[in-house]
C-alpha cells in the first residue's frame, strides 16, 4: 500500500521530533524534587514503601543528573526549537489539508448554486401579469365645485349651501376641515361665528344693508340686516297666527361705539368678571353683526328680557324659531362653551338651512355645530 500523501509528512515530522527529544532527554538534568517525591522520602523515613519508577525513567533521571548545568540549558533550547519546528510542520500540513477541503466544499456549493439559480423562468406566451392598482378617490370638497365657488363669490349663502348638498352636508364639510374656502370669520356670511375667542374683522365692522323689520313692535330704533329682518317679521306673524301672542324686540344691531358704552355700563355696575358673563366686549358682540335680536313678550304692553323664558311666546320660539332661520344662541347650561349666561331672548340668525341642521342635530352651541373649540373666556 502506498503511503498517504497527506499523512507521510506528518509521520516524518513526528519521527524526527521523537529522535531529537530522545537525544535531548538523555542530557537534561533531573528536575528539582517535587512535593510528591519529598512526601515519598518522608514516608521512607517512617518505614513506608514508596512506589518505584520504572527502570527507563530511573536511568534517564540518572543520566540527566550527571550533566553539567550549562549542557542542561543548551539541551532545553534545542528541545524548544525542535518543538517549534514540529508545530510549524503540523500547522502547515493542516492548512494545506484545510485549503483542499475548502476548495472541494466551494466547488460543491458553486455546483449547487448553479443548479438552483438557472436564471429567470421563461416568459409565458400570454406575457407577464400586469399589477392592478386601484385608484383612490380624493376627498370630495365643495371648494372644487364651480357652482359652490361661484355662489361664494357672488355672496349668495343660500345657493352656496344648496350647492354643498344642504345645511347638514355644508356643516359636515366645514366642521371636518375639508372646505378651506369657507371662512367662519367672514362677517357678511350667515355662518359667521363670533365669540370671546373670535373677534370681528375688522373690529369695528358694520353691515351695510340694515333695515327695520316690518310689522314688528320695536322698543327702540334698532335695525337688522335684510335677511334676518324679513325672517323676524315672518316669525312674529306665525306666532300670532298660532295663538302664542305678540312678539316684540328690544335691541338688534349695535354699532361698535354703542357696544362699547353698553359694556362699560355693565362693568361700572358689577365689575369686569360679571360684565363678561352677560355682555360682550366691543368687537366681540353678535349684535354688531346685524344678525342678532333680543325679543320680548308683548300682551298690550311688552315685558322684559327676563320674562321671555316663562312666557307662551318664549315656549313657541324654542319650538319653532329654527323654521325661520333663528337659533337660541346662549342655551341653558352651556356657559362653559359659549361663555355667557343663558339668554332665552337672544336669537341669532344663521339661515333656515343651517338652522334646520342645528335643530335636527340637537346642537346647543354654534361652536360645537361647526367643530370649533369652546370659548368661555377672552
Amino acid at each position: 500500500m502506498s503511503p498517504d500523501p497527506e499523512l507521510s509528512p506528518r509521520r516524518a515530522a513526528r519521527a524526527e521530533a521523537e529522535r531529537l527529544a530522545t537525544e535531548a532527554l538523555a542530557q537534561i538534568p533531573p528536575p528539582a524534587p517535587t512535593r510528591r517525591q519529598l512526601r515519598e522520602g518522608a514516608g521512607a523515613a517512617r518505614g513506608e514503601v514508596p512506589q518505584r519508577p520504572s527502570a527507563a525513567r530511573r536511568g534517564l533521571a540518572q543520566t540527566l543528573a550527571a550533566l553539567p548545568a550549562d549542557r542542561r540549558r543548551r539541551l532545553a533550547v534545542v528541545l524548544g526549537a525542535g518543538a517549534a519546528v514540529i508545530v510549524g510542520v503540523v500547522v502547515a500540513i493542516g492548512a494545506a489539508a484545510g485549503s483542499a477541503h475548502d476548495a472541494a466544499a466551494s466547488a460543491s456549493v458553486d455546483d449547487t448554486v448553479s443548479a438552483d439559480v438557472a436564471g429567470p423562468p421563461a416568459v409565458p406566451d400570454e406575457g407577464l401579469p400586469v399589477p392592478q392598482v386601484s385608484a383612490v378617490a380624493a376627498t370630495a370638497t365643495p371648494c372644487d365645485d364651480p357652482a359652490f365657488t361661484a355662489a361664494l363669490g357672488q355672496g349668495d349663502d343660500t345657493a352656496a349651501i344648496a350647492a354643498a348638498g344642504g345645511g347638514a352636508a355644508f356643516r359636515s364639510v366645514v366642521a371636518s376641515g375639508i372646505a378651506p374656502c369657507v371662512s367662519l370669520s367672514d362677517p357678511d356670511r350667515e355662518w359667521l361665528v363670533v365669540n370671546k375667542q373670535r373677534p370681528l374683522d375688522p373690529i369695528d365692522y358694520a353691515p351695510g344693508d340694515l333695515v327695520m323689520p316690518s310689522n314688528v313692535r320695536a322698543l327702540e330704533q334698532s335695525a337688522l340686516r335684510a335677511a334676518p329682518a324679513e325672517a323676524l317679521s315672518a316669525m312674529v306673524r306665525a306666532a300670532a297666527d298660532a295663538g302664542a301672542g305678540e312678539i316684540g324686540y328690544l335691541s338688534a344691531f349695535r354699532s361698535y361705539s354703542t357696544q362699547k358704552s353698553t359694556y362699560a355700563g355693565r362693568v361700572a355696575v358689577g365689575g369686569v368678571a360679571e360684565a363678561d358673563r352677560e355682555s360682550a366686549r366691543p368687537g366681540y358682540s353678535e349684535h354688531q353683526t346685524g344678525k342678532a335680536v333680543d325679543i320680548v313678550p308683548c300682551n298690550g304692553s311688552c315685558g322684559t328680557l327676563d320674562d321671555v323664558a316663562a312666557s307662551p311666546q318664549g315656549a313657541w320660539v324654542r319650538e319653532h324659531a329654527w323654521e325661520f332661520g333663528f337659533i337660541t344662541r346662549y342655551a341653558e347650561g352651556r356657559e362653559d362653551y359659549s361663555g355667557y349666561e343663558p339668554e332665552a331672548w337672544h336669537l341669532r340668525y344663521i339661515g333656515p338651512e343651517l338652522a334646520q341642521a342645528y335643530h335636527d342635530g340637537g346642537y346647543t352651541t354654534l361652536e360645537e355645530f361647526f367643530g370649533l373649540p369652546a370659548a368661555p373666556t377672552y
